[in-house]
Order: structure tokens, then C-alpha cells, then sequence
């Protein structure tokens, strides 16, 4: 499939993703479900030795965007809105985050883009340690736009 090939090729060797220690985990054939890690380097940790918080958002920055882009298809526009991120520990050794959109989701966005002719949401991601502790809840603001209108 193209869409996966390019999620795991091109995404994991893009400069800031690959300078920040991020790389796509798994990718599912359906591109329903994405994880991605947070690996723990030397350039990006902070001044006391644990990751990041600009990796760790950076981590959950593109993918429900590109994940909607990808199942919305060509009839609508979709813009990552704005984010909020809480953290909650900090991250001492590799992190992961954990994307999944599933059908109803896809089907009320179109419904409700259709309707108003946009449509404005939240999706939430939560970023968890290798033993499955939460380091930071993030809520990623997403915009989608139907054409047709």
C-alpha cells in the first residue's frame, strides 16, 4: 500500500523526526493505527537528562492529521487546529504514542463537515514509557473542511 510504504520510508527518515529520535513503531495494513517511539539519545534529552518536551510533542505532532488526510480523501481539507499538552512525568526511557481512528469516527467527521460545511474536534493521545506509565496526555485540535459546500 502507498500511504504505509510512505508513513514508514520517507516519515522515519524526514530530518526532524530523525534528528528527534522518532520513528514510526507499527503502522497497520488499514493505516487505522499507528504507533510511534520516542527514542532516548544524547540531543534529546533536556538540561536534567530526560527527554525532551519538544521531542515528545513532536512525536504527536502530524499523525491524526495524516491519518485523516488519508481516509477523508480529496473531497476535504484537514489542518491540525491546535494542542495541549500535560506532562505528567518525566521520560526516562523510550516513549510511545498510540494513534487510532476507526470508522464511526471517519464516518461522524464527514457527517458533520457535510453538514456545517466544517467541523472541529479534539482526539487525545496519550504518550506512555516502556513500562506503560503516562509522561504526558496530550489533546490535538483538528479542523477538517468539506469541499462541496
Amino acid at each position: 500500500m502507498k500511504w504505509k510504504r510512505y508513513f514508514l520510508f520517507l516519515w522515519n527518515f524526514w530530518p526532524p523526526f530523525l534528528g528527534a529520535g522518532i520513528h514510526i513503531y507499527q503502522i497497520s495494513d488499514d493505516l487505522f493505527k499507528v504507533r510511534v517511539e520516542l527514542k532516548r539519545r544524547p540531543w534529546n534529552r533536556n538540561i536534567v537528562g530526560t527527554q525532551f518536551g519538544g521531542s515528545i510533542y513532536a512525536m504527536t505532532d502530524p499523525f491524526y492529521m495524516a491519518l485523516l488526510v488519508i481516509h477523508l480523501g480529496p473531497d476535504f481539507i484537514v489542518w491540525d487546529k491546535g494542542a495541549k499538552i500535560d506532562f505528567k512525568k518525566p521520560g526516562r526511557t523510550k516513549l510511545f504514542a498510540d494513534f487510532d481512528v476507526d470508522q464511526k469516527l471517519l464516518d461522524e467527521v464527514r457527517l458533520r463537515a457535510k453538514m456545517n460545511g466544517k467541523h472541529i474536534f479534539e482526539l487525545p493521545v496519550e504518550v506512555k514509557d516502556a513500562s506503560g506509565v503516562i509522561v504526558a496526555s496530550v489533546q490535538k485540535t483538528l479542523y477538517v473542511r468539506y469541499k462541496g459546500l
